[in-house]
């Protein structure tokens, strides 16, 4: 299966993912309604929201616009290559003064 291209398919999929979100969110409220609860749904939806955006938009326009992510777990893994990268980047240059 090929990538989605039809902006009219898009469209669908977001409304479907906007559907599922109002109704998780709204059996989780009429399960155990309080308004503690209430809050605690607001801010998971807007910490996630902010994730979102510092994954597909911060990364790409600010920290390393060389990559482009296919997906959250595509930007994971880059992120740990990165910082794996650093380390053995330390590490080298630390064994190289120790040497001189």
């Amino acid at each position: 299966m090929g990538d989605l291209r039809d902006p009219r398919l898009m469209y669908l999929k977001a409304a479907l993912f906007v559907a599922i979100a109002l109704v998780a969110s709204a059996v989780i409220l009429l399960e155990h309604f309080s308004w503690i609860t209430l809050a605690m749904l607001a801010l998971v939806i807007w910490a996630s929201c902010r994730v979102y955006y510092f994954a597909f938009y911060v990364i790409e326009h600010y920290i390393d616009g060389s990559f482009k992510y296919a997906g959250l777990w595509s930007a994971m893994q880059h992120l740990l290559r990165q910082r794996k990268g650093d380390a053995e980047r330390e590490r080298d240059e630390g064994g190289r003064n120790d040497a001189a």
